[in-house]
């Protein structure tokens, strides 16, 4: 029978280190669990002498080809995949079989390739969470830690349900925003797209016009004659057509400002500006809050220790203002004090999240008044991306009706002054 070596906390807190003989690695973990103890490693020994057993065999056989890590996950595939390990281990399958039938399902890809190195780590002994904290492009920290408290509480099942529910509500949300985002994108393109078509195209035509009849221009008309040669790149001394400029400006600034987010100062810096935009900067906060709250509650309710909870959520916030008040809300903690008293001093939260955060420490059910904060504040987002909405509707009428009279007015009159003096010659 394999032996394995383990690694476990006993149930006074204390280190433990051993050996045990087992069947499968799974069958190991019961045991240590039946014995009160909290595994945090488990890997099978080799025998003495060189040859491995079979299952190490086996793993090592699998490692030989090469394997690419080209790609990405999408969320939508890794939350299925979360689900679909739930309903396996609800159903009693082991683990590594599970697994074995996931991996066997998947498509050629980043994900297959990456359950395959799982696979074979857990069949040479290894947990789960660490298996899969070795692929963190794949398994995010909050997702390894989740795995790890459901292992040691031997509800992993559950803890994998609750995960895969977590990611669905964080992907709708953020499809919400998207999908709000997609109608004022594609009127802006298009919009752009005739402007500079009309300068390119249409403006030089009515240039020549005016030209034929030696009409005075209005100095409206002369900017816009000028602006429609700096789109065709008829300028003096101009080396790049404007048109270029207005194909490849969109690209240039997302650059930019994803450059920018690498660093502190600019990460800092759009998140304080963004916050303070009228009606968008609502919606961040809202939006912020309900990811924060949920994350925290998530990993609070899997049994992940607070502290180290509250540094995952702070890691994964994505805003610069909320991850500073976490880690105030983390040193408080660790000094003894309440979560709601840094919360409320950073005024990053409505004194309704700050109340009930406090009244969720009081009564133990933190967890459960963060699910509650994170669901009124997804209803709340749906009601601040509607007014952004209604919002952007009129304004984008106004703006595109003022750049198309502004357009209309510039050629038309220096057309009513050559009528005019038409008009004049013929009456002499």
């Amino acid at each position: 029978m394999p032996t394995f070596a383990y690694e476990a906390m006993t149930p006074q807190g204390k280190q433990a280190k051993g050996t045990l003989e087992a069947k499968t690695s799974d069958d190991a973990l019961a045991q240590l669990r039946q014995q009160g103890m909290f595994p945090t490693s488990v890997r099978e020994q080799k025998t003495k002498g060189g040859p491995t057993t079979a299952t190490e065999a086996a793993g090592k056989k699998k490692k030989k080809g090469f394997s690419l890590s080209l790609g990405s996950v999408s969320t939508k595939n890794l939350t299925l995949f979360t689900r679909q390990l739930s309903t396996l281990q609800d159903a009693g399958l082991p683990l590594l079989r599970s697994l074995q039938i996931l991996e066997m399902q998947q498509k050629p890809g980043k994900l297959k390739r990456t359950l395959t190195d799982v696979c074979d780590d857990v069949m040479s002994g290894e947990t789960l969470s660490n298996a899969m904290g070795k692929h963190q492009k794949v398994f995010s920290r909050l997702y390894v830690k989740m795995v790890a408290a459901g292992e040691v509480g031997g509800v992993l099942d559950v803890i994998l349900q609750r995960l895969a529910e977590f990611m669905e509500k964080g992907e709708r949300l953020k499809r919400r925003i998207k999908g709000a985002m997609i109608y004022p994108a594609v009127v802006i393109s298009i919009a752009v797209a005739i402007v500079t078509g009309i300068m390119y195209f249409v403006i030089p035509k009515f240039q020549e016009i005016f030209n034929d009849f030696d009409v005075k221009l209005p100095g409206l008309t002369i900017f816009l004659i000028n602006a429609s040669k700096w789109v065709a790149g008829q300028e003096p001394g101009q080396q790049v057509p404007g048109v270029v400029w207005i194909i490849f400006s969109p690209v240039l600034i997302f650059m930019f400002f994803k450059l920018l987010r690498k660093t502190q100062f600019g990460k800092a810096g759009t998140d304080i500006i963004a916050a303070k935009l009228p009606v968008i900067g609502t919606l961040i906060k809202k939006t912020a809050v309900a990811r924060f709250t949920r994350t925290l509650g998530t990993l609070v309710a899997a049994g992940v220790p607070i502290l180290e909870a509250i540094l995952i959520t702070r890691d994964t916030s994505g805003n610069y203002i909320y991850e500073k008040a976490l880690t105030k809300v983390h040193d408080s903690i660790k000094e003894g004090e309440s979560f709601a008293g840094p919360l409320r001093e950073s005024k990053v939260c409505d004194s309704i999240v700050v109340n009930m955060i406090d009244v969720g420490e009081e009564t133990g059910d933190l967890d459960l008044m963060l699910m509650k904060i994170a669901d009124n504040y997804d209803e709340e987002v749906d009601v601040a991306v509607a007014s952004l909405l209604s919002l952007l509707e009129p304004f984008m009428v106004v703006i595109l009706g003022g750049i198309v009279g502004t357009i209309v007015l510039a050629l038309f009159l220096p057309l009513v002054a050559m009528i005019e003096s038409v008009s004049g010659g013929g009456g002499k």
